[in-house]
């Protein structure tokens, strides 16, 4: 693997690399992504490999641009054109129909297609210079921790991938919200870094199903659908904070973590010493700080090797949503 600053010469070479089929992990606003020539069936069967991901789990396609959303959706429904021209670029997926030189490879056999414009400058120059657009999942092993900084992916990935562009660690943190765009009135399948009450804002009515929509053997609308998700080697329990707190319950034996939302809570439990070692999402309590911290924290949590980690359970508002699924879905594991 060989690692590329954000020089202009590096993310010549980091397109050049995707338009020749090599596999390049980028950074975005959400998380690194591990990214494919989109029309190469080839260069996308590499990511499914090197990721270890199952093939009913579609992906993501990138674009650099809003005019090359023609080239990978058939239609743009009035409501989708609506959400991308207030939302776009962000950390926004629309689920629209595909065109048919997508390869079903990339979206799991379906007739839809899974597009994101990101608002990373990084991501954007990279993709526009490979001349195609970028099917790219998170830059890591499948249900693992999704990776927010370069030292993320070269410790999990590093042996498995052609090219990485350190571009520093990810703004928003978790993963983009899921917008299926093809029904009538819209269905969140994945909350992540839009605001689901942003997105109300501009369309109105959004369907929030169940949290598991798909069958775990067969395709699967959006990614992150999986039961069991995110998650780190340590065994993940999620608690409200008054239960971490309550002396009653004993922690397992062997090293063990709490993850709390903020400063003032982290400092409680420290004094409870029945932890190891206590960490904030924010110290402040700042739901933005918070989304931006997480995997970066249950990267370190993992690296300190703790035999089980408690995780208290955050508000299931704004970017709140995003946390507590992913948190929920690592527990499952």
């Amino acid at each position: 693997m060989i690692i590329l600053d954000t020089s202009e010469e590096s993310l010549r070479k980091a397109g050049a690399a995707l338009a020749s089929g090599l596999l390049v992990a980028l950074p975005t606003e959400t998380v690194y992504g591990l990214g494919a020539d989109a029309f190469n069936p080839l260069a996308v069967a590499k990511v499914f490999e090197a990721k270890a991901r199952p093939s009913f789990d579609p992906l993501i396609v990138h674009i650099a641009r809003m005019e090359d959303l023609s080239r990978v959706a058939a239609s743009v429904p009035p409501l989708a054109e609506r959400l991308a021209l207030a939302l776009w670029p962000g950390p926004l997926t629309i689920i629209l129909p595909k065109r048919p030189e997508v390869p079903d490879i990339v979206t799991s056999g379906l007739d839809t297609v899974a597009v994101r414009f990101p608002s990373h400058p990084v991501a954007r120059r990279i993709i526009e210079l490979s001349g195609t657009a970028v099917a790219a999942p998170s830059a890591n092993p499948f249900g693992y921790i999704s990776p927010t900084k370069a030292e993320h992916v070269a410790r999990t990935l590093g042996g498995k991938i052609d090219f990485l562009v350190d571009g520093g660690p990810c703004a928003v943190g978790v993963e983009s919200t899921v917008i299926d765009a093809t029904k009538e009135i819209p269905e969140l399948l994945r909350p992540g870094g839009m605001p689901l009450e942003r997105i109300r804002e501009i369309v109105g009515e959004i369907a929030v199903p169940p949290r598991f929509h798909g069958s775990e053997s067969g395709p699967m609308a959006s990614p992150g659908q999986l039961s069991s998700h995110y998650a780190p080697r340590s065994a993940l329990r999620l608690f409200e904070f008054s239960s971490l707190c309550d002396a009653g319950i004993f922690p397992p034996q062997g090293r063990g973590a709490a993850l709390v939302f903020d400063g003032e809570r982290a400092a409680k439990l420290e004094l409870s010493g029945r932890f190891d070692a206590v960490f904030a999402l924010s110290e402040k309590g700042e739901m933005t700080e918070a989304a931006a911290a997480l995997f970066a924290l249950l990267h370190n949590l993992d690296f300190l090797e703790f035999d089980w980690i408690y995780a208290e359970k955050v508000p299931d508002e704004g970017l709140g949503r995003a946390i507590k699924d992913r948190l929920f879905r690592a527990s499952r594991k």
